[in-house]
């Protein structure tokens, strides 16, 4: 079952962006990029290191190197669910 972006980020995933330098596989001396971005959790990144293994076997194109970021955008302490309003005059 799919989770939404707001149940993965309450169960502790944060956003991770990397940059991915690689080798075209024509031209060596030619470094591109590829931005790759998505919802993982620190300190592991078990999705950022398979994506990592899947460009090692997959693509023609090898990597140079990788350069990321990761930012928790909520944690459960963070978040709370209001039932109600009061107003005061």
């Amino acid at each position: 079952m799919h989770q939404s972006e707001t149940e993965l980020m309450l169960k502790g995933y944060g956003l991770t962006t990397a940059e991915f330098f690689y080798r075209m596989p024509d031209y060596q001396s030619v470094l591109n990029s590829f931005i790759w971005q998505d919802y993982d959790i620190a300190p592991d990144h078990p999705r950022l290191f398979k994506f990592i293994e899947f460009w090692q076997e997959q693509i023609e194109g090898p990597l140079h190197s990788v350069r990321f970021t990761h930012r928790k955008m909520i944690s459960p302490g963070e978040w709370r669910n209001v039932v109600g309003e009061f107003t005061l005059h």
